[in-house]
C-alpha cells in the first residue's frame, strides 16, 4: 500500500478510533496557548498544565509578562524545565506582542514567527488551536515516531517531516492529524514498546508486523511514496 492510500485511510479511520482527539494543554485563549506551548518544550502537557493555572491568574495580558521580572517568572515555571530560556522566551514574545501587535497575539504564520522565541512548531499549535487554521502540521516526538513508523517518511528533522505529511494529507485534517498522532503515541503506540496487540490501525501500519515478529520497535524499511 503507498503512503497516500494509507493516509487516506487513516483519516477515516482516526475519527473513530480518537473522535475528541484535541490540543491537551489547558487553555481559554490564544495568549494562553502561546504561553503553554513554549512552556511544553522537552516537557509534558501533564505538567504544564499543573503549573499554568496559577500563571494565568497572575498574568493575564501581554503587558503582564512583558513586565514581570525575569526571576519572578522563573520561579513560576521552574518545574516545566529550561526555565531560564522558557522564561527569556515569554518576555520577549510578549513584550512584542504588547508593543506591535496592540497585545493580541498574530494570527498569521509570518508574524507569530517574527516573534522572539516562537518557532514553526510553537506557531503551529497556535494557528490550529487557538485560529482553527490549518497553516501546517504539529511534528512533536510522537508525530515524528508514529510517521517514521507508518512509513509516511523517512526523515527525522520536524521541518522535513513536516513537508512529507503535508503532500499527504489533506490540508483540512492537518490539525486533526497532529492530534490523532499525539493521541495514538501515547496511549498505544509507545516509543518503546507499542501496543500493537491492541493497536486500532495495525492493518495500516508497515511496522506493526515487524514488532511482533522481532519484538524490537523498528520502523519500515520499505521507501514511503
Amino acid at each position: 500500500m503507498k503512503a497516500r492510500e494509507r493516509v487516506a485511510q487513516l483519516v477515516d479511520v482516526w475519527p473513530q478510533v480518537y473522535p475528541g482527539a484535541h490540543c491537551e494543554l489547558d487553555f481559554r485563549n490564544p495568549l494562553q496557548l502561546l504561553v503553554a506551548t513554549i512552556l511544553s518544550a522537552q516537557c509534558t502537557d501533564k505538567r504544564v498544565n499543573m503549573v499554568t493555572p496559577k500563571l494565568f491568574k497572575k498574568y493575564r495580558t501581554a503587558k503582564d509578562y512583558a513586565n514581570a521580572s525575569q526571576v519572578e517568572l522563573e520561579k513560576a515555571i521552574r518545574s516545566t524545565g529550561f526555565y531560564r530560556n522558557k522564561a527569556k522566551s515569554i518576555r520577549a514574545a510578549m513584550r512584542s506582542i504588547a508593543e506591535e501587535h496592540g497585545g493580541k497575539v498574530p494570527d498569521t504564520m509570518e508574524k507569530l514567527r517574527a516573534l522572539p522565541g516562537v518557532g514553526r512548531k510553537t506557531a503551529n499549535v497556535v494557528l490550529g488551536n487557538a485560529f482553527g487554521k490549518n497553516e501546517g502540521i504539529v511534528v512533536d516526538t510522537h508525530v515524528a515516531r508514529l510517521s517514521q513508523r507508518l512509513g509516511l517518511t523517512k526523515h527525522k528533522d520536524p521541518e522535513k517531516i513536516e513537508r512529507d505529511l503535508m503532500k499527504l494529507v489533506p490540508r483540512e485534517h492537518w490539525t486533526d492529524w497532529s492530534h490523532w498522532l499525539i493521541w495514538h503515541g501515547r496511549r498505544r503506540c509507545y516509543a518503546r514498546k507499542p501496543d500493537c496487540g491492541q493497536c486500532e490501525v495495525f492493518q495500516l501500519c508497515p511496522s506493526g508486523k515487524n514488532f511482533l515478529r522481532t519484538g524490537q520497535a523498528r520502523k519500515p524499511d520499505s521507501e514511503a511514496h
